[in-house]
């Protein structure tokens, strides 16, 4: 479990990292045309504080990630940035996500196989001890059986004579 506390760690870093990538382009795109983000928010009609945080990278100043997807849509439109780029950035992140419930599902399988082979091995005894009384039970059936007509039959030396 810890390890799957650290995945989760490491891509919640990764996430912050990518929006972090993406706030520093955006930066730079807007300082290279000596716009502010009051001037900028202002165009784009969304609030300043909103702007900076994309900016930072500050995830938690900023609505759900479809809304921050859109707003960096338009940001690198309004700035003129490679938007197929800047939205494939939220694309890896997407698929890290995807691998860390890849590996969370996985670990919850294991789990339930771990605890399942836990009983199976009384079932399997269980199983042996009734497969062994059941085994005695039936030979000795067919032991009685066969010794039973043994007895009735003639001896070979009173059939020779």
């Amino acid at each position: 479990m810890k390890e799957i506390k650290s995945n989760s760690d490491d891509n919640t870093k990764r996430e912050q990292s990518s929006l972090k990538r993406i706030g520093n382009f955006i930066k730079e795109a807007r300082l290279s045309r000596d716009q502010s983000i009051e001037e900028l928010a202002s165009d784009l009609k969304i609030g300043s504080h909103q702007l900076k945080a994309i900016e930072e990278g500050n995830e938690e100043e900023l609505p759900e990630k479809v809304f921050i997807k859109a707003m960096v849509r338009r940001i690198s439109q309004k700035l003129k940035i490679d938007t197929d780029f800047i939205m494939n950035e939220f694309k890896t992140e997407r698929q890290e996500i995807k691998i860390e419930e890849i590996v969370e599902e996985v670990a919850k399988k294991n789990n339930k196989i771990r605890k399942s082979k836990g009983l199976s091995p009384l079932g399997f005894w269980i199983f042996i001890l009734i497969s062994g009384f059941l085994g005695l039970i039936a030979s000795s059936l067919i032991f009685n059986l066969f010794s039973e007509s043994f007895q009735n039959q003639t001896p070979k030396q009173e059939l020779i004579k």
